[in-house]
Protein backbone atom coordinates (compact mmCIF):
# COMPACT_ATOMS: atom_id res chain seq x y z
CA UNK A 1 0.00 0.00 0.00
CA UNK A 2 0.74 3.68 -0.49
CA UNK A 3 2.10 5.17 2.45
CA UNK A 4 3.03 8.14 2.51
CA UNK A 5 3.50 10.67 -1.04
CA UNK A 6 5.42 13.88 -1.88
CA UNK A 7 5.53 16.36 -4.44
CA UNK A 8 7.32 19.62 -4.90
CA UNK A 9 7.17 22.08 -7.77
CA UNK A 10 4.28 20.42 -9.84
CA UNK A 11 1.35 22.45 -11.63
CA UNK A 12 0.31 24.36 -8.57
CA UNK A 13 2.64 22.66 -5.68
CA UNK A 14 5.15 25.80 -5.39
CA UNK A 15 6.13 24.43 -2.16
CA UNK A 16 6.82 20.25 -1.28
CA UNK A 17 3.43 18.97 -0.45
CA UNK A 18 3.45 15.86 2.28
CA UNK A 19 0.48 13.29 2.09
CA UNK A 20 1.28 11.07 5.34
CA UNK A 21 -0.89 8.14 5.00
CA UNK A 22 0.26 7.17 8.34
CA UNK A 23 -2.83 5.84 10.75
CA UNK A 24 -3.56 6.11 14.44
CA UNK A 25 -4.86 3.82 17.12
CA UNK A 26 -8.16 4.04 17.14
CA UNK A 27 -10.52 1.17 17.76
CA UNK A 28 -13.46 1.70 15.81
CA UNK A 29 -13.28 1.33 11.62
CA UNK A 30 -10.40 -0.88 12.18
CA UNK A 31 -11.14 -1.95 8.77
CA UNK A 32 -10.25 2.00 6.92
CA UNK A 33 -6.66 1.09 8.01
CA UNK A 34 -3.99 -2.14 7.76
CA UNK A 35 -0.91 -2.49 9.12
CA UNK A 36 -0.64 1.37 10.78
CA UNK A 37 -2.10 2.70 7.01
CA UNK A 38 -4.85 4.76 5.57
CA UNK A 39 -6.90 1.96 3.63
CA UNK A 40 -9.91 4.34 2.45
CA UNK A 41 -9.65 8.40 3.19
CA UNK A 42 -11.58 11.03 2.24
CA UNK A 43 -10.16 14.47 1.21
CA UNK A 44 -11.44 18.31 1.64
CA UNK A 45 -10.44 20.93 1.29
CA UNK A 46 -11.98 24.93 -0.10
CA UNK A 47 -11.79 25.47 -4.58
CA UNK A 48 -8.14 25.75 -5.81
CA UNK A 49 -6.43 24.33 -3.44
CA UNK A 50 -5.02 21.40 -5.37
CA UNK A 51 -7.22 18.10 -4.60
CA UNK A 52 -7.78 17.51 -8.34
CA UNK A 53 -3.83 18.10 -8.90
CA UNK A 54 -2.99 15.88 -6.31
CA UNK A 55 -4.57 12.85 -7.58
CA UNK A 56 -2.94 13.94 -11.16
CA UNK A 57 0.49 13.80 -9.37
CA UNK A 58 -0.31 10.65 -7.78
CA UNK A 59 -0.85 9.11 -11.26
CA UNK A 60 1.85 10.70 -13.05
CA UNK A 61 3.79 7.30 -11.97
CA UNK A 62 2.32 5.20 -14.07
CA UNK A 63 3.20 7.72 -16.98
CA UNK A 64 6.54 5.99 -16.96
CA UNK A 65 6.35 2.95 -15.49
CA UNK A 66 3.12 0.91 -17.03
CA UNK A 67 1.37 0.90 -20.28
CA UNK A 68 -1.83 1.86 -18.88
CA UNK A 69 -3.87 4.60 -19.82
CA UNK A 70 -2.29 8.15 -18.98
CA UNK A 71 -4.05 11.09 -17.35
CA UNK A 72 -5.36 13.47 -20.17
CA UNK A 73 -3.08 15.85 -21.63
CA UNK A 74 -5.61 18.72 -20.33
CA UNK A 75 -4.77 18.16 -16.95
CA UNK A 76 -1.10 18.20 -17.27
CA UNK A 77 -0.56 21.58 -19.00
CA UNK A 78 1.74 24.07 -16.78
CA UNK A 79 3.55 20.14 -15.63
CA UNK A 80 6.01 22.29 -13.98
CA UNK A 81 5.33 25.03 -11.08
CA UNK A 82 5.16 28.66 -12.70
CA UNK A 83 6.22 29.84 -9.48
CA UNK A 84 9.88 27.87 -10.78
CA UNK A 85 10.33 27.03 -14.21
CA UNK A 86 13.93 26.05 -13.93
CA UNK A 87 13.49 23.45 -11.33
CA UNK A 88 12.21 19.92 -12.25
CA UNK A 89 8.75 18.44 -10.58
CA UNK A 90 9.92 15.77 -7.61
CA UNK A 91 7.45 12.92 -7.45
CA UNK A 92 8.33 10.86 -3.71
CA UNK A 93 5.86 7.39 -3.42
CA UNK A 94 6.71 5.43 0.16
CA UNK A 95 5.39 1.81 -0.41
CA UNK A 96 4.64 -1.28 2.24
CA UNK A 97 5.34 -4.25 0.24
CA UNK A 98 4.87 -7.21 2.43
CA UNK A 99 6.52 -5.13 5.26
CA UNK A 100 9.29 -4.17 3.14
CA UNK A 101 9.57 -0.34 2.69
CA UNK A 102 10.26 0.88 -0.46
CA UNK A 103 10.61 4.45 -1.47
CA UNK A 104 10.95 5.60 -5.08
CA UNK A 105 11.46 9.00 -6.01
CA UNK A 106 11.74 10.49 -9.46
CA UNK A 107 12.18 14.25 -11.19
CA UNK A 108 11.12 14.91 -14.40
CA UNK A 109 10.41 18.32 -17.01
CA UNK A 110 7.17 16.76 -18.26
CA UNK A 111 5.25 13.90 -18.37
CA UNK A 112 7.48 11.89 -20.30
CA UNK A 113 11.20 13.09 -19.58
CA UNK A 114 12.82 12.13 -17.00
CA UNK A 115 15.46 13.61 -14.72
CA UNK A 116 16.43 10.82 -12.10
CA UNK A 117 15.29 8.06 -10.43
CA UNK A 118 15.98 6.83 -7.24
CA UNK A 119 14.84 3.32 -5.64
CA UNK A 120 15.57 2.45 -1.62
CA UNK A 121 14.14 -0.66 0.36
CA UNK A 122 14.46 -0.99 3.78
CA UNK A 123 16.89 2.43 3.76
CA UNK A 124 19.32 0.76 1.44
CA UNK A 125 19.68 2.19 -2.26
CA UNK A 126 19.19 0.05 -4.90
CA UNK A 127 18.93 2.36 -8.19
CA UNK A 128 20.48 5.63 -8.15
CA UNK A 129 20.45 6.88 -12.29
CA UNK A 130 20.70 9.94 -13.32
CA UNK A 131 19.44 11.11 -17.29
CA UNK A 132 21.91 13.07 -18.52
CA UNK A 133 25.30 13.25 -19.61
CA UNK A 134 27.49 14.64 -16.89
CA UNK A 135 29.99 12.11 -16.43
CA UNK A 136 30.85 12.97 -13.52
CA UNK A 137 27.64 11.16 -12.15
CA UNK A 138 27.89 7.81 -11.25
CA UNK A 139 25.12 6.16 -11.99
CA UNK A 140 24.15 3.00 -9.70
CA UNK A 141 22.27 -0.06 -10.08
CA UNK A 142 22.68 -3.50 -7.62
CA UNK A 143 22.98 -6.04 -9.21
CA UNK A 144 20.11 -8.11 -7.19
CA UNK A 145 17.98 -5.93 -9.25
CA UNK A 146 20.00 -5.91 -13.13
CA UNK A 147 21.45 -9.43 -12.67
CA UNK A 148 23.86 -9.80 -15.78
CA UNK A 149 21.80 -7.39 -17.34
CA UNK A 150 23.34 -4.39 -20.03
CA UNK A 151 21.72 -1.56 -19.49
CA UNK A 152 22.05 0.95 -21.68
CA UNK A 153 19.04 3.54 -22.36
CA UNK A 154 18.71 5.80 -25.35
CA UNK A 155 16.83 8.60 -24.09
CA UNK A 156 15.67 9.82 -21.12
CA UNK A 157 11.97 8.79 -21.56
CA UNK A 158 12.02 5.13 -20.79
CA UNK A 159 12.68 4.13 -16.83
CA UNK A 160 15.26 2.61 -15.66
CA UNK A 161 12.89 0.16 -13.83
CA UNK A 162 10.07 -0.08 -16.43
CA UNK A 163 13.22 -1.45 -18.52
CA UNK A 164 14.58 -3.57 -15.79
CA UNK A 165 11.05 -4.76 -15.11
CA UNK A 166 10.53 -5.78 -19.03
CA UNK A 167 13.87 -7.85 -19.67
CA UNK A 168 14.50 -10.05 -16.72
CA UNK A 169 12.62 -12.91 -16.23
CA UNK A 170 9.65 -12.70 -14.11
CA UNK A 171 9.89 -12.58 -10.07
CA UNK A 172 6.57 -12.20 -8.13
CA UNK A 173 9.12 -11.62 -5.12
CA UNK A 174 10.60 -9.40 -6.74
CA UNK A 175 10.53 -5.63 -5.29
CA UNK A 176 10.76 -4.42 -9.06
CA UNK A 177 7.81 -6.44 -10.06
CA UNK A 178 5.77 -5.70 -7.06
CA UNK A 179 6.22 -2.01 -7.36
CA UNK A 180 5.58 -2.36 -10.98
CA UNK A 181 2.53 -4.68 -10.74
CA UNK A 182 1.05 -2.17 -8.04
CA UNK A 183 0.95 0.69 -10.32
CA UNK A 184 -0.24 -1.18 -13.38
CA UNK A 185 -3.15 -1.80 -11.36
CA UNK A 186 -3.99 1.89 -9.92
CA UNK A 187 -7.32 3.58 -11.17
CA UNK A 188 -8.08 7.43 -11.37
CA UNK A 189 -11.21 8.80 -12.69
CA UNK A 190 -13.44 12.04 -12.26
CA UNK A 191 -16.74 12.56 -14.12
CA UNK A 192 -17.32 16.37 -14.55
CA UNK A 193 -21.13 17.35 -16.68
CA UNK A 194 -19.35 17.29 -20.00
CA UNK A 195 -18.60 13.68 -19.40
CA UNK A 196 -15.48 11.69 -18.24
CA UNK A 197 -11.62 10.64 -17.75
CA UNK A 198 -9.85 7.95 -16.74
CA UNK A 199 -5.97 6.86 -16.25
CA UNK A 200 -4.07 3.58 -15.11
CA UNK A 201 -5.24 -0.01 -14.98
CA UNK A 202 -7.09 -0.43 -18.43
CA UNK A 203 -6.48 1.27 -21.70
CA UNK A 204 -8.74 2.49 -24.28
CA UNK A 205 -11.80 4.61 -24.81
CA UNK A 206 -14.79 2.51 -24.58
CA UNK A 207 -17.84 3.56 -22.47
CA UNK A 208 -19.11 2.30 -19.23
CA UNK A 209 -21.86 1.40 -21.25
CA UNK A 210 -19.65 -0.98 -23.38
CA UNK A 211 -18.16 -2.56 -20.03
CA UNK A 212 -21.70 -3.32 -18.78
CA UNK A 213 -23.48 -4.81 -21.80
CA UNK A 214 -19.77 -6.85 -22.39
CA UNK A 215 -19.84 -8.09 -18.91
CA UNK A 216 -23.83 -8.81 -18.65
CA UNK A 217 -24.52 -6.56 -15.72
CA UNK A 218 -27.28 -4.68 -17.01
CA UNK A 219 -29.90 -5.87 -14.06
CA UNK A 220 -27.47 -5.43 -11.80
CA UNK A 221 -27.18 -1.90 -13.04
CA UNK A 222 -30.62 -1.32 -12.85
CA UNK A 223 -30.92 -2.71 -9.43
CA UNK A 224 -27.78 -0.58 -8.12
CA UNK A 225 -29.55 2.53 -9.46
CA UNK A 226 -32.97 1.61 -8.01
CA UNK A 227 -31.79 1.30 -4.49
CA UNK A 228 -30.26 4.94 -5.16
CA UNK A 229 -33.81 5.90 -6.18
CA UNK A 230 -33.32 5.88 -9.56
CA UNK A 231 -36.27 3.48 -10.78
CA UNK A 232 -35.61 2.52 -15.10
CA UNK A 233 -36.45 -0.79 -16.72
CA UNK A 234 -32.89 -0.59 -18.56
CA UNK A 235 -32.01 -3.31 -21.57
CA UNK A 236 -29.67 -2.86 -24.74
CA UNK A 237 -30.84 -2.60 -28.18
CA UNK A 238 -29.31 -1.95 -31.75
CA UNK A 239 -30.43 1.44 -32.61
CA UNK A 240 -28.45 2.90 -36.41
CA UNK A 241 -25.79 -0.18 -36.00
CA UNK A 242 -24.64 0.99 -32.68
CA UNK A 243 -25.47 -0.54 -29.38
CA UNK A 244 -27.64 1.54 -26.96
CA UNK A 245 -28.62 1.69 -23.18
CA UNK A 246 -32.25 1.54 -23.22
CA UNK A 247 -34.54 3.18 -20.67
CA UNK A 248 -38.43 1.58 -20.86
CA UNK A 249 -41.76 3.69 -19.87
CA UNK A 250 -44.87 3.17 -19.08
CA UNK A 251 -45.15 -0.92 -19.47
CA UNK A 252 -42.34 -0.47 -22.60
CA UNK A 253 -44.96 1.39 -24.39
CA UNK A 254 -42.60 4.41 -24.44
CA UNK A 255 -38.92 4.10 -24.52
CA UNK A 256 -36.05 6.61 -24.95
CA UNK A 257 -31.71 6.36 -24.90
CA UNK A 258 -30.85 6.32 -21.25
CA UNK A 259 -28.57 8.98 -21.78
CA UNK A 260 -31.10 11.22 -23.19
CA UNK A 261 -33.03 11.25 -19.20
CA UNK A 262 -30.37 10.27 -16.71
CA UNK A 263 -28.94 13.26 -14.64
CA UNK A 264 -25.79 14.14 -13.96
CA UNK A 265 -26.14 12.36 -10.79
CA UNK A 266 -27.30 9.32 -12.10
CA UNK A 267 -24.46 8.90 -14.78
CA UNK A 268 -22.39 9.52 -12.02
CA UNK A 269 -23.71 6.61 -10.24
CA UNK A 270 -23.37 4.43 -13.45
CA UNK A 271 -20.26 4.94 -13.83
CA UNK A 272 -19.29 3.85 -10.44
CA UNK A 273 -21.28 0.73 -10.81
CA UNK A 274 -19.33 0.23 -14.17
CA UNK A 275 -15.75 0.20 -12.34
CA UNK A 276 -16.90 -1.43 -9.71
CA UNK A 277 -17.88 -4.52 -11.71
CA UNK A 278 -15.18 -4.21 -14.42
CA UNK A 279 -12.12 -3.01 -11.62
CA UNK A 280 -12.79 -3.47 -7.88
CA UNK A 281 -11.58 -7.37 -8.14
CA UNK A 282 -8.57 -6.23 -9.63
CA UNK A 283 -7.59 -2.86 -8.65
CA UNK A 284 -4.55 -1.59 -6.34
CA UNK A 285 -5.10 1.67 -5.30
CA UNK A 286 -8.39 3.99 -6.58
CA UNK A 287 -8.72 7.34 -7.01
CA UNK A 288 -12.37 9.32 -7.33
CA UNK A 289 -12.13 13.13 -7.60
CA UNK A 290 -15.19 14.72 -6.64
CA UNK A 291 -16.76 11.42 -6.71
CA UNK A 292 -20.26 12.89 -5.34
CA UNK A 293 -19.80 16.58 -7.21
CA UNK A 294 -23.27 15.62 -8.89
CA UNK A 295 -25.25 13.02 -6.24
CA UNK A 296 -27.58 13.66 -3.35
CA UNK A 297 -25.94 13.19 -0.15
CA UNK A 298 -27.44 9.80 1.02
CA UNK A 299 -26.20 8.20 -2.88
CA UNK A 300 -22.67 9.86 -1.77
CA UNK A 301 -22.66 8.07 1.76
CA UNK A 302 -23.71 4.90 -0.11
CA UNK A 303 -20.55 4.89 -2.10
CA UNK A 304 -18.47 5.33 0.70
CA UNK A 305 -19.80 3.07 2.54
CA UNK A 306 -19.25 0.76 -0.04
CA UNK A 307 -16.13 1.50 -1.08
CA UNK A 308 -15.31 1.13 3.35
CA UNK A 309 -16.32 -2.48 2.31
CA UNK A 310 -13.59 -3.40 -0.01
CA UNK A 311 -10.60 -5.15 1.42
CA UNK A 312 -8.28 -5.55 -1.40
CA UNK A 313 -7.10 -2.03 -2.64
CA UNK A 314 -6.98 1.44 -1.15
CA UNK A 315 -8.91 4.39 -2.08
CA UNK A 316 -9.20 8.10 -1.73
CA UNK A 317 -12.07 10.36 -2.77
CA UNK A 318 -11.91 14.09 -3.04
CA UNK A 319 -15.41 15.81 -1.81
CA UNK A 320 -17.09 19.17 -0.51
CA UNK A 321 -19.73 17.12 1.48
CA UNK A 322 -19.29 17.55 5.19
CA UNK A 323 -22.03 15.05 5.72
CA UNK A 324 -19.59 12.67 5.14
CA UNK A 325 -17.47 14.08 8.24
CA UNK A 326 -19.09 11.29 10.45
CA UNK A 327 -17.43 9.02 12.70
CA UNK A 328 -20.07 6.30 11.65
CA UNK A 329 -18.32 6.35 7.77
CA UNK A 330 -14.40 7.22 8.57
CA UNK A 331 -11.94 8.24 11.19
CA UNK A 332 -10.39 11.46 12.06
CA UNK A 333 -7.08 9.75 10.80
CA UNK A 334 -8.72 8.63 7.66
CA UNK A 335 -9.93 12.20 6.96
CA UNK A 336 -8.03 14.98 5.30
CA UNK A 337 -8.15 18.79 5.02
CA UNK A 338 -6.26 20.18 2.38
CA UNK A 339 -4.74 23.47 2.04
CA UNK A 340 -2.45 25.51 -0.62
CA UNK A 341 0.59 23.36 -0.32
CA UNK A 342 -0.21 21.26 3.01
CA UNK A 343 -2.59 18.44 3.63
CA UNK A 344 -3.17 17.05 7.52
CA UNK A 345 -5.56 14.25 9.02
CA UNK A 346 -7.89 15.90 11.26
CA UNK A 347 -6.17 13.88 14.20
CA UNK A 348 -3.43 16.30 13.46
CA UNK A 349 -5.27 19.73 12.72
CA UNK A 350 -6.10 19.84 16.26
CA UNK A 351 -4.71 20.16 19.90
CA UNK A 352 -8.13 18.16 21.04
CA UNK A 353 -8.58 15.11 21.61
CA UNK A 354 -10.96 13.96 19.32
CA UNK A 355 -13.23 10.35 20.15
CA UNK A 356 -15.80 8.48 18.73
CA UNK A 357 -18.83 9.92 20.11
CA UNK A 358 -17.38 13.38 18.53
CA UNK A 359 -19.10 15.33 15.70
CA UNK A 360 -16.62 15.93 13.49
CA UNK A 361 -18.64 17.72 10.70
CA UNK A 362 -20.21 20.17 13.77
CA UNK A 363 -16.42 20.67 14.92
CA UNK A 364 -15.17 20.96 11.39
CA UNK A 365 -18.07 23.86 10.67
CA UNK A 366 -16.77 25.37 14.47
CA UNK A 367 -13.66 26.29 13.29
CA UNK A 368 -12.04 23.29 15.73
CA UNK A 369 -9.30 22.21 12.75
CA UNK A 370 -6.83 24.28 12.08
CA UNK A 371 -6.97 24.47 8.03
CA UNK A 372 -5.36 27.50 7.17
Amino acid sequence: MLKKFEVDNFKGFSKRLVFDLTARDYEFNQNLTENGIVKKAIIYGKNGVGKSTLGIALFDIISHLTDKERVPFLYLQNYICLENIMKPALFKYTFNFDNDIVVYEYKKWDSDNLVSEKLTVNDKTLIDYYYGNEASYNNFIDDSIKGSLNIKLVDNKLSVIKYIYRNTPTDNDSIITKLVCFCENMLWYRRLSEGSSYAGFSNGNNSFFDFIYERGKTHELQEFLKRNSVDYQLEFEAVNGKRELIAYFNNRTAKTLFSTVASTGTMALAQYFAWKSIAFDQISFLFIDEFDAFLHFESAKFIVEELNKQKNFQSIVTTHNTYLMQNKLTRPDCCYLMTQNKIASLFNSTDKEIREAHNLEKMYVNGAFIDE
